[in-house]
């Protein structure tokens, strides 16, 4: 059943389209400095033509119904757009609602004297664009989850990078916590190192973690495994004195992991390990043969 809405949307589309943004402008939910008004009168204009499409069987009670697909689509779009130009998510809900104002307008022009019909269409219409404005509020706060998931997985893998310091003895610097999350970040990446370097001892230096929990330690336990099982041998280092006595304090099996103080000395026990000497060129005095 077409209902008076849609024959407002078919009939006055670019009036509509007029009166939607000069409400905009009049009520400040224009953010000029972060979109040009062209780019606003293209999805203003866009979202007016998908509505018309959707209504058009008079389904008004169903966004998530196959005949408002398009609309759901755009309305991803635009939300996923405007997050990341900085709108908020009211900012962007308000979008939908301002078209309110122009839409009520011209049905109580269009209908005044049917009291009945008016209030029967602004309940329906009221409740449509409820919908599709919430519908954007979550798109937007997706979008910026995932947004902030991707940096928190990129910051995971910056904080992890596995440094080659010798032949065959790489070197991974740990600083700050130690959660599920980040271990299998760090094993992964260890190992896909050791693969790629063919190293056979690796360092994990813990210099830069500040504390030391059981949780913390049964994660390093699962690296230096997890690394074995590639075939190459694992010490860690920077051991410092409050972190000893806190492993020892909890009860920590690190039995069979070799420990020390300092990546120097990590480096060091590596080198003889893999029978292996640093040795310094002796410069000649200037003036001797």
């Amino acid at each position: 059943m077409i209902t008076r809405i849609h024959e407002i949307l078919k009939k006055y589309p670019s009036e509509l389209l007029a009166e939607w943004l000069s409400a905009m402008a009049a009520s400040g939910v224009r953010r000029d400095t972060l979109m040009k008004e062209g780019e606003l009168r293209e999805h203003c204009s866009e979202f007016l033509r998908l509505l018309l499409q959707a209504t058009e069987q008079g389904n008004f009670n169903d966004i998530n119904d196959s005949s408002f697909v398009s609309v759901r689509e755009m309305l991803e779009r635009l939300s996923r757009s405007r997050s990341l130009q900085g709108f908020s998510p009211s900012e962007t809900a308000t979008f939908i609602f301002s078209l309110k104002q122009p839409l009520f307008d011209r049905l109580r022009r269009e209908y005044a004297s049917q009291p009945a019909v008016v209030v029967e269409e602004l309940w329906t219409g009221t409740l449509l664009l409820d919908k599709l404005g919430l519908y954007t509020t979550e798109v937007h706060q997706r979008a910026r989850e995932e947004v902030i998931l991707r940096q928190q997985q990129e910051m995971m893998e910056l904080s992890t990078p596995v440094v080659q310091l010798w032949e065959r003895i790489v070197c991974l610097p740990l600083i700050g916590t130690l959660d599920s999350g980040r271990t299998q970040t760090v094993m992964e990446t260890l190992l896909q190192r050791i693969v790629e370097t063919g190293a056979e001892i690796a360092i994990i230096d813990i210099t830069g973690v500040p504390t030391v929990d059981t949780l913390t330690a049964q994660h390093l336990i699962k690296t230096v495994t997890a690394t074995r099982l590639m075939g190459a041998e694992c010490v860690i280092s920077g051991i410092r004195p409050q972190i000893a006595q806190t492993i020892v304090h909890l009860g920590v099996d690190l039995a069979g992991v070799v420990t020390k103080s300092s990546v120097a000395g990590a480096f060091n026990w590596a080198l003889k390990r893999l029978n292996q000497t640093v040795s310094v060129p002796v410069q000649r005095a200037a003036g001797k043969a």
